[in-house]
């Protein structure tokens, strides 16, 4: 009765998010932005409700790092990149700012670098960035760089991926969206990766790292328009190399998941294939898979239909060369953030401020999540 009773409400869930059974998947019925949004409101209040615990009583604090457009003077914008440090201020900000995506951002898997660019001009946030381990087959990144399975189970850990990337209100009205892309492929990010993690001995291989080669990321909603023709210096900072193949576990993250995790760690024998990852389920789309298949319900719901476009960002000019193991060392691109900076705010930032002057109206207190207490 228990598992009927599960079954149910995942079906339900599904429906409320605007899915509808396509055979044994799911559908949409529409690529428009705005239905992708609506497809992904639940899981995104459902991330809100759980992170009120840890956020809520600081909101009015983390609000006053929010600038109001009315106060922003296009001129004097001063962009600069800073790490997070755990248990700091900048850690609760950049949590409570994932937040306000339009779909649901998770915390990162495994290594993790968390940045926030900052408006030393206004004293404000503009943008946030995060950085994880990649997924270990990902096909359009993969054909890109073209090793086989052996050297990407050496040279994964040379690579990151941008879990969340892009600029708050009113920023990102003038476009600070690109310079917080522009900032993935900066020096800093790089130096920053070495110093945590270039001497590191990686678990499953035994061998150190290294230096960061390769940045990937996935856009939002199906095509892309801030990363496409993003180019510095004569180069596309983005590249698209395709599309992923429509599949993830967001559609079971609004309320089920935790309740499908906890049948599958009674009923399923865990699935971890080293010891050094631990004892439990490899990841969340493991969790789902066999849940579906222990309430009866079809193991290809897992694709959800949603294609989303594949970027690379490669920090060298030989990044393909070193990732497939035909060298050692990188020709970093030199690229520091200063210089990228200078170069969003004359290219994008002023221009769009004297064209669009909309971003004055924007006003932090409609950016609160929970009511006053």
């Amino acid at each position: 009765m228990i598992r009927d009773e599960l079954r149910q409400r995942v079906l339900a869930q599904l429906g409320e998010q605007g899915f509808t059974l396509e055979g044994c998947r799911l559908g949409l019925g529409s690529d428009e932005k705005a239905r992708l949004r609506a497809c992904h409101e639940k899981a995104c209040r459902h991330q809100i409700e759980r992170a009120r615990g840890g956020l809520a009583r600081h909101e009015t604090r983390l609000l006053a790092h929010i600038a109001n457009g009315a106060e922003i003077e296009p001129a004097r914008i001063a962009p600069r990149l800073v790490e997070v440090q755990s248990e700091t201020t900048g850690e609760l900000l950049f949590r409570y700012a994932r937040l306000h995506w339009s779909v649901p951002v998770s915390a990162g898997y495994g290594r993790r670098l968390r940045f926030l660019v900052w408006d030393d001009g206004h004293d404000r946030l503009m943008g946030i960035l995060g950085l994880a381990d990649p997924v270990f087959a990902l096909g359009s990144r993969d054909a890109w760089v073209g090793w086989n399975r052996e050297q990407r189970r050496m040279r994964l850990a040379n690579v990151m991926d941008a879990f969340v990337l892009g600029a708050v209100p009113p920023y990102a009205q003038l476009l600070g969206g690109k310079l917080v892309a522009l900032a993935a492929a900066c020096n800093e990010v790089r130096a920053a990766f070495e110093r945590r993690y270039a001497e590191k001995t990686t678990l499953i291989g035994g061998r150190q790292t290294g230096p960061l080669a390769l940045i990937t990321t996935t856009s939002a909603l199906g095509r892309s328009s801030l990363y496409n023709r993003l180019a510095f210096g004569g180069r596309h900072i983005f590249q698209s190399v395709g599309f992923t193949r429509g599949s993830g576990d967001f559609p079971f993250m609004n309320g089920v998941y935790r309740d499908l995790r906890r049948l599958v760690a009674e009923e399923s024998a865990a699935t971890a294939k080293h010891a050094q990852w631990g004892t439990g389920f490899r990841n969340r789309r493991e969790v789902v898979l066999k849940a579906l298949g222990l309430l009866g319900l079809p193991r290809d719901l897992i694709y959800h239909g949603i294609a989303r476009e594949v970027f690379v960002v490669p920090l060298a000019e030989n990044a393909a060369a070193f990732l497939r193991g035909e060298c050692d060392d990188l020709q970093d691109c030199d690229l520091p953030f200063a210089t990228l900076a200078e170069y969003w705010k004359t290219r994008w930032a002023l221009p769009r401020a004297q064209r669009d002057e909309r971003y004055k109206i924007f006003e932090r207190e409609s950016w609160r999540l929970w009511a006053k207490t």
